[in-house]
């Protein structure tokens, strides 16, 4: 089984509030989003394992079992060219749970026009594959969010 942590420091409200249909409709997969913070402040990886994509606004870390756990910073934030993000991690690289892998400033997005709700998907996962999904109350980065068998 895989715990998957939040990354971010927020308020978990779950993928249905995601403005953005591919996200709210679980079409990339299921999970939960954070309606992060409004300060600078590092995403961290959410569970071990090796970074196999790596944009400014998104990363996804696969772990021993082959779960892939996608954290996509914000909404439309790839239209803002990796402007107000830094990475700390490349693609390839191991990183372990609680690992700060981007820098980012939620308020910086909501200021350019983006929402900085922040989905938190399991990728190529059924539905009922995950149990125990947060879906509202304060998080804190390396909270559980949902667990994945």
């Amino acid at each position: 089984m895989t715990t998957v942590m939040s990354p971010l420091a927020g308020r978990a409200v779950g993928l249905a509030a995601v403005p953005d249909p591919v996200f709210s409709g679980a079409m990339v997969g299921p999970g939960t989003a954070i309606d992060p913070v409004r300060e600078p402040t590092e995403a961290v990886a959410p569970v071990d394992g090796v970074v196999v994509s790596m944009h400014p606004h998104a990363f996804v870390v696969v772990d021993g079992n082959g779960h892939g756990v996608l954290t996509h910073l914000g909404i439309d934030t790839v239209q803002l060219n990796g402007e107000g993000f830094e990475l700390l991690v490349s693609k390839g690289d191991t990183v372990t749970r609680g690992q700060a892998v981007i820098k980012w400033d939620p308020a910086a997005v909501e200021a350019a026009g983006k929402s900085p709700i922040s989905p938190i998907v399991a990728l190529e996962a059924s539905s009922d594959a995950l149990g125990e999904v947060r879906e509202d109350g304060d998080v804190k980065a390396g909270d559980t969010l949902f667990s994945w068998q």
